[in-house]
């Protein structure tokens, strides 16, 4: 199935964004180590959290969680210190070509009985739940941070509690914090001094929980907004958050968009011309955003250099390799000079028509791309309803901003 997208008539209107999934899956987890039935408000409605919903709910000895990585992480930890449980955890070709094995042999230092049942280090796994005794670990601070995140999630469950020494810089870092501080909202003891953190062995005290809309989510409105010269309202979208991807707000001040915060949430409009200089970032704590910008900037002639996206190489797709050859449709050389390096020095080529997006089953890349439409009149996104992992919703959404979508059956 592919979409075409074409540019819109001018047309402002109120966004509504979906809950964050990454706020959805840690109250998930949360919830069920406590035991608790109490609701979960405003709780995702994708297919990454429905995954986590239905393995919790379940009593299948067999979970497919498909290409949901925050699934997969979370799981392992969690059935890892579920007494009793014998549970194999699968997913899609993809997902068994992303490393696990740091997640595994942290748990295994505590106590965990998981065995690969394929590739060493990769899933799928084997998992006999046990007691997990806790203590104190190491683990690299540059690998993925919901390896760390799922193991925090267990932490008051364990007999010593956890004290976990990070080792080097810390990628992704405002996730874990996320992690933490959902924690010491449900009564767990938690603190972090640099890069050691300590759980101490505290059960939750689960409560009624409000999920925040999507930053994630907000990033391509921001794009949206600023290549339509157009005004939106994001309803309930928090001042205050707890998501690292609230970084885009400011980040967006680079392409002259403002963000006007009342207590409706708050108002994204394009205020002042581009900066005339390189963008130089450093994304190694929002990661997500890198497609967002790197687009973005293109679409609006502004060279850059992001640094701190190496992990984007084993996310849904290899998110470095899968930008560079999809920019290239739209005109753009993007390079990566460096493993977590993606650069555009403002070189183009000509554009072959019509465009058509492989989204390498990747739902960042579809949402993250069609905006261009607004550049280019239009374009053609291929498996659109990959978006269906974080923002079901998306189409419905750009149609009410007044795009044009095409379906095409072949």
């Amino acid at each position: 199935m592919k979409y075409c997208i074409t540019a819109p008539h001018t047309l402002a209107c109120d966004i509504h964004l979906p809950a964050s999934k990454s706020i959805s899956n840690r109250a998930l987890i949360i919830r069920a180590l406590a035991h608790s039935t109490h609701p979960i408000h405003h709780l995702a409605e994708c297919d990454d959290t429905e995954v986590l919903i239905n393995a919790l709910s379940g009593n299948n000895t067999t979970i497919d969680i498909g290409a949901a990585g925050t699934a997969m992480r979370f799981l392992t930890a969690y059935y890892a210190s579920q007494e009793g449980c014998d549970i194999t955890i699968t997913g899609s070709d993809r997902m068994q070509q992303r490393p696990i094995a740091p997640l595994v042999e942290a748990l295994q230092q505590l106590g965990a009985r998981i065995t690969y049942l394929g590739k060493d280090g990769f899933p799928p796994l084997h998992i006999k739940g046990t007691k997990l005794q806790g203590g104190h670990i190491y683990m690299p601070g540059n690998i993925s941070s919901q390896f760390i995140s799922a193991i925090l999630l267990i932490a008051p469950y364990l007999q010593q509690g956890l004290n976990i020494s990070l080792q080097g810089d810390i990628l992704s870092l405002p996730y874990i914090d996320m992690t933490i501080s959902m924690m010491r909202y449900f009564g767990a003891s938690v603190t972090r001094n640099g890069n050691r953190i300590e759980v101490q062995p505290i059960p939750y005290e689960y409560r009624p929980f409000d999920v925040e809309p999507d930053y994630s989510a907000a990033s391509y409105w921001y794009e949206i907004a600023t290549l339509s010269n157009q005004s939106y309202h994001l309803p309930h979208l928090p001042v205050v958050s707890i998501q690292g991807d609230a970084m885009i707000a400011t980040y967006a001040t680079l392409w002259g968009v403002r963000t006007a915060f009342d207590n409706n949430g708050a108002t994204i409009t394009p205020t002042q011309a581009l900066q005339d200089k390189p963008l130089h970032l450093n994304l190694k704590g929002e990661p997500d955003l890198a497609q967002t910008i790197a687009i973005t900037c293109a679409l609006k002639g502004q060279q850059f250099c992001i640094e701190g996206i190496g992990n984007l190489r084993i996310k849904e797709s290899n998110r470095i390799e899968a930008l560079i050859s999809e920019a290239a449709k739209l005109g753009f050389t993007f390079t990566s000079p460096h493993p977590d390096t993606l650069v555009w020095n403002g070189e183009r080529c000509p554009i072959t028509q019509p465009i058509i997006i492989d989204t390498h089953n990747d739902h960042r890349m579809a949402m993250t791309f069609a905006p261009a439409a607004l550049c280019l009149g239009e374009i053609w996104i291929d498996n659109p309803l990959v978006v269906n992992k974080s923002y079901p919703n998306f189409w419905n959404d750009l149609q009410q901003a007044g795009f044009i979508i095409t379906n095409n059956e072949t």
